[in-house]
């Protein structure tokens, strides 16, 4: 194929996604599930190039970065505040699941090894991030469940693919349980470690960089920054990413400006959107290479359906069981895990969650040509991923006959109304310290009536801006910066839900950006209050 048809197949692909998930949300369903199902149908069309899905390309090229914009999203309270919620499902529910599906698998698929049968458990064990984070942030979900669900998806990926890799290793050698646990530790604590130093040198440099183009820049390359060292040193790589990107999303008020906050925002909106759903086109396109390697199989249709079968049903009840024992252990366990306990809905809806996609599509490819039965095993995963999918669509709606409290959009606009208002305060009291003497009243208490409109006590009153737009502009940003030190203040107390204060600090970067490209380009970047010289009236 010549490079000029490739970048047409490209282009075409790429308004096949747009328009396929424009229609998935007119429609109300699932973005991944119809774009599986597109591929599929294309690729059964005459004429269509055969798409090789090579592996690698996904799991070092696509997921670094997929995972990298989810976590930027992510917030580091909730994960801190839920971590051992978090680790129950992304590393006990994992591992549980890849011995219970392995061990079926291989108890029931004829020639099959038992190393064999645990490396598609763990195939088969991680939820998918994407998928998993369109349900949670389309507002249909409690709080509390997303955050969970959301918290699993990211990092439950290592640890499936720490098992994989241990499991292909057993496949052709003799490993032992030593083997297993080492590679473990030293996936998890390489990753933490890369991902550690990355944050916080990317922080450092990041801080110093004043043109947003080439902070966004340097936060294109950030998932492979993390990713690449960790592997080199046998850590997990997308552990290093999530830790990477949950923490500059954390800091990113304090060490970015607000152009460069709003441009990251944009970017990796669009990057990840990209990513993500031209992964499940891509994915549904090798259905017919799938299906015809399973062809080579010994299996028949109906007995292959059978097994299909008996695989999901396992994989789902093995999360049915670990989520119901974990709600035991934290409704009657030490008071330490009966104060962060969830009810048995809470239970329900979590099990019901596990929706398969990328990763278990990927790393299937992984498993070595001469693994038993690798062609059926390989249909095997594709139809389990097209069931979790199907399957996901109906959590909103179990979500809803449950009645488990979703989101109050009335709730949150008072939360912010709330925030606004604490905010506005501390910009008055910066206000009063940073306005010199010779700065005209007129802007002073343009100002001071413009945070009193905000807080709802007052009206505002522009006059005088235009005199003196420097004045107003220093005085403004110095206003802006004590808004958001009061907003970061009350997201470390924890006093509002992580929505509010997203909202209120995306407020505030527009606010400033607007007055940057408005008033003196020569303005200082706003740096964090603390570094602020006060100057006081007399």
């Amino acid at each position: 194929m010549s490079f000029t048809a490739t970048v047409a197949w490209a282009v075409a692909a790429l308004l096949l996604v747009v328009g396929v998930t424009g229609l998935s949300r007119r429609v109300g369903w699932s973005a991944p599930l119809l774009l599986v199902l597109a591929g599929v149908g294309i690729a059964f069309i005459p004429g269509v190039p055969t798409v090789q899905l090579n592996p690698e390309v996904v799991l070092v090229g696509v997921l670094p970065a997929v995972l990298f914009a989810a976590a930027l999203q992510t917030s580091f309270l909730e994960v801190r505040a839920r971590g051992d919620s978090i680790l129950t499902l992304s590393v006990g529910l994992v591992v549980f699941s890849a011995l219970v599906v392995g061990i079926v698998t291989w108890l029931l698929v004829p020639e099959m090894t038992f190393a064999a049968g645990i490396a598609f458990g763990a195939i088969l064990a991680p939820t998918d991030a994407v998928s998993v984070g369109a349900i949670a942030g389309s507002g249909k979900l409690p709080r509390r469940l997303a955050a969970l669900l959301e918290g699993e998806g990211l990092l439950n990926d290592a640890t499936a693919l720490v098992t994989l890799n241990s499991a292909i290793a057993a496949i052709g050698a003799v490993v032992t349980i030593g083997d297993i646990a080492r590679d473990f530790t030293l996936a998890v604590v390489g990753g933490l470690a890369s991902g550690v130093a990355v944050a916080v040198g990317l922080t450092w440099i990041r801080r110093r960089l004043k043109a947003p183009v080439l902070d966004t820049a340097l936060s294109l390359a950030a998932p492979y920054i993390a990713y690449l060292p960790a592997i080199l040193v046998h850590g997990s790589g997308f552990l290093a990413v999530v830790v990477t990107g949950v923490w500059l999303g954390y800091r990113a008020p304090v060490f970015q400006s607000a152009e460069s906050r709003i441009a990251e925002r944009i970017n990796w909106r669009t990057l990840s959107f990209l990513l993500e759903n031209a992964v499940f086109l891509l994915i549904g396109l090798q259905l017919p290479e799938i299906v015809r390697s399973a062809s080579k199989s010994n299996i028949g249709l109906l007995p292959g359906a059978l097994l299909i079968a008996a695989i999901y049903l396992t994989m789902v009840l093995a999360r049915y069981l670990w989520v119901l024992a974990a709600t035991v252990l934290y409704r009657f366990g030490p008071e330490r895990l009966r104060e962060r306990r969830w009810g048995w809905r809470t239970a329900f809806a979590i099990s019901f969650a596990g929706v398969r996609g990328v990763v278990t599509l990927a790393a299937v490819f992984l498993l070595p040509d001469d693994t038993p039965q690798v062609g059926f095993l390989k249909l095997a995963a594709f139809v389990i991923v097209v069931l979790s999918l199907l399957q996901g669509l109906w959590l909103s709606s179990l979500v809803r006959w449950m009645r488990l409290p979703l989101p109050n959009p009335d709730q949150d606009r008072m939360q912010i109304r709330i925030l606004v208002g604490e905010a506005q305060q501390a910009a008055l009291e910066r206000l009063e310290h940073e306005a010199a003497e010779d700065d005209p009243e007129e802007v002073v208490q343009s100002l001071r009536q413009t945070a009193q409109y905000r807080m709802g006590i007052g009206t505002t009153d522009e006059e005088g801006v235009a005199a003196q737009p420097d004045v107003y502009a220093r005085l403004r940003l110095a206003m802006l910066d004590a808004e958001r030190h009061a907003v970061l203040e009350a997201r470390q107390e924890g006093r509002y839900e992580e929505s509010a204060i997203n909202a209120v600090l995306a407020d505030y970067d527009t606010i400033e950006a607007a007055m940057k490209r408005s008033y003196r380009r020569d303005l200082p970047s706003r740096r964090p209050p603390q570094l602020l010289r006060v100057r006081r009236r007399s």
